[in-house]
């Protein structure tokens, strides 16, 4: 028995990890689980790891006291194998990660921030360049001021007014930039007649030259051009180089020159103004109406002051705008080809200088009196000529009115102002003066504001409801946290 026992000898396994040989012995008395163990300790994986022991050429060994010995030249292959448990528990904690990253990317607008870092990179890289070009531009500044200079000593006289026309010296005409009319004569149908005279006219259907002859018609309804012998053709000429002087801004276009005129010629229906006031007057609202806002920049008297413009220095900050509009007008009518007043005494000729009649202002602002599907896209168009005049003042450094930045202003909000505290109280002084107004003028105003209020309404519940959301995403969001935080303690 003694000579039995000192002659025992453990069982020796050589094991290959990651290239390196390593020995392993134990006892005919190790069971599964401690040779696993072993196994694990002599290949530096925790214990209790479940692994599997290779051959050369890929056949599993058996992990017990009576698995077969080897040589150190053919060793076996440890491969560490994962329980069911902890790939479980491996998939939960992934998928809680994804959760936890996906509530942060909401709640902090992650995306919405990369896009607009993007766009403000692009923004700066635009400034950068532009910065570049300013040293090449200010040697052109300054050329170009030289010659104004010495323009301006040579016309010392004469005002320079940027409108399409080409002024030469005082002692020369200034001719128009079309001489002979060549739009042609659009035949109204007796429905278009009758459709002109309301405030209802939808003023979005119409062309260019259609607008032109339908201007041209309301002159000779009005009995204007028989009244003060107006040569047709010259109020065709005068009419064309209306419109050549009209800008192509968003809003104070001759399309508004057109729609601010039809609602004075449908006024003057609606209101009979033929017998309560004289032709005279008559002639002065309709004219204004179409000069109101010629060679309209696009930018208001507050951006040509703030921006030091050649408009506000030329008019000491005086009205700026109005001021030009009636220039560029009278330089119109001063040309003999142009001047539809030709046959007007001189005397009543001075009164139409005066623009600023309370039924001209009332047609100018007047869209909202028309239907929502006319009305609606000029608010559209107003706030597009708002947003460029703000990005520019943001650009230039200047003061932004709140109601024209495109990050503070809604339509709603724009226009329930407007109409309650500008055209409602306007219009209801003009009902009073004219009470055929409040039922087709005043009456859609009211219903106007009502609509924008509902709007203002949706728009609120809109905000609290993604409130509400912001607040549920964040409870959401502390809630997987503190998940994620239970289940890392327990891995």
């Amino acid at each position: 028995m003694g000579s039995s026992s000192s002659t025992y000898r453990p069982k020796c396994v050589y094991l290959d990890i990651d290239g390196r040989i390593q020995k392993v012995a134990f006892s005919k008395y190790c069971n599964s689980r401690d040779i696993m163990d072993l196994f694990c300790i002599a290949t530096g994986l925790p214990r209790n790891t479940t692994i599997s022991l290779f051959t050369a050429d890929d056949c599993m060994v058996s992990i017990d006291p009576t698995m077969p010995a080897n040589s150190e030249s053919t060793p076996y292959k440890v491969i560490p194998v994962a329980t069911q448990q902890q790939i479980e528990k491996e998939e939960l904690f992934q998928n809680l990660l994804a959760q936890v990253v996906e509530q942060f990317s909401r709640v902090f607008k992650i995306n919405e921030l990369k896009t607009e870092v993007a766009n403000h990179l692009a923004m700066l890289e635009k400034r950068v360049e532009l910065e570049g070009l300013k040293v090449v531009e200010i040697e052109k500044c300054k050329s170009d001021i030289k010659k104004m200079r010495d323009e301006m000593a040579a016309r010392s006289t004469r005002t320079n007014c940027p409108c399409k026309y080409s002024f030469l010296d005082e002692n020369k005409k200034l001719m128009p930039r079309r001489d002979v009319p060549s739009y042609p004569k659009y035949m109204l149908s007796q429905e278009t007649i009758e459709a002109l005279r309301k405030p209802t006219f939808d003023v979005w259907l119409w062309e260019p030259n259609e607008m032109l002859s339908c201007l041209e018609h309301m002159y000779h309804d009005l009995g204007l051009v028989k009244d003060f012998n107006i040569n047709p053709i010259t109020l065709k000429r005068w009419l064309l180089c209306i419109h050549d002087n009209y800008r192509n801004n968003p809003f104070h276009n001759f399309r508004h020159c057109f729609c601010v005129t039809q609602m004075m010629y449908s006024m003057i229906s609606l209101c009979n103004l033929k017998v309560k006031i004289s032709q005279m007057d008559i002639l002065m609202l309709m004219t204004a109406s179409v000069c109101h806002d010629l060679d309209h920049p696009g930018y208001n008297n507050t951006y040509q002051i703030n921006a030091r413009t050649e408009l506000a220095l030329r008019y000491n900050d005086i009205s700026p705008l109005e001021n030009h509009h009636c220039a560029v007008a009278f330089h119109i009518l001063a040309q003999p080809e142009c001047n539809i007043f030709a046959s007007v005494d001189q005397e009543p000729f001075k009164r139409i200088r005066q623009l600023k009649m309370v039924l001209i202002k009332c047609c100018d602002i007047s869209n909202e009196v028309r239907p929502m599907e006319v009305a609606e896209p000029w608010v559209d168009c107003l706030l597009e000529e708002y947003f460029m005049q703000s990005d520019r003042e943001k650009s230039e450094g200047l003061p932004v009115a709140p109601f024209m930045d495109r990050d503070k202003v809604t339509k709603p909000t724009a226009q329930i102002g407007f109409l309650k505290f500008v055209l409602i109280p306007m219009f209801e002084t003009v009902t009073k003066i004219f009470p055929e107004v409040e039922e087709v003028m005043l009456q859609p105003l009211w219903e106007s504001r009502d609509r924008y209020e509902e709007l203002k309404q949706l728009d609120d519940a809109v905000k609290e409801k993604q409130v509400h959301q912001l607040k549920m995403d964040c409870r959401s969001l502390l809630s997987n946290t503190a998940s994620f935080h239970a289940l890392a303690s327990i891995a």
